[in-house]
């Protein structure tokens, strides 16, 4: 009975070990990921958006990154990046990212929304939401 008890812990502690393993490369991969937005974000707009989470814009009339979220749900921009961003004003030229840089993008600006609070979808997936 013993040795029953011996194999099923020993058994438990592998998969809580395995577990733990994957978790811990998930969140490797999505910092790095958030990393690659930041990169993309600082190449491709930091000439005119302040894109992180303090500082002014180097255009006054280009919002910061940090307050996207007070005007769009952020998730949605994701669209917009794969498709090209058009806007009202001419001095901002068409972007097109591919879909895992779009992945990347999104995962940052959301990294770095000023106002925001986290909240779990129905299927337990973490969402930023902009307050």
């Amino acid at each position: 009975m013993l040795r029953v008890h011996l194999i099923g812990a020993v058994s438990a502690a592998v998969l809580m070990a395995n577990s733990a393993q994957a978790a811990d490369e998930a969140l490797r991969d999505r910092l790095a990921s958030v990393s690659k937005g930041a990169a993309l974000a600082q190449r491709n707009c930091g000439m005119c958006h302040a894109i992180g989470a303090r500082g002014a814009s180097p255009n006054p009339q280009a919002p910061p990154f940090r307050n996207l979220g007070e005007r769009f749900d952020v998730d949605a921009l994701g669209e917009g990046l794969a498709q090209g961003i058009l806007t009202d004003h001419p001095a901002m030229p068409e972007f097109r990212f591919e879909a895992h840089e779009v992945v990347s993008i999104i995962l940052y600006l959301k990294s770095i929304q000023a106002k925001q609070r986290v909240r779990e979808d129905a299927a337990g997936a973490v969402r930023y939401v902009a307050d």
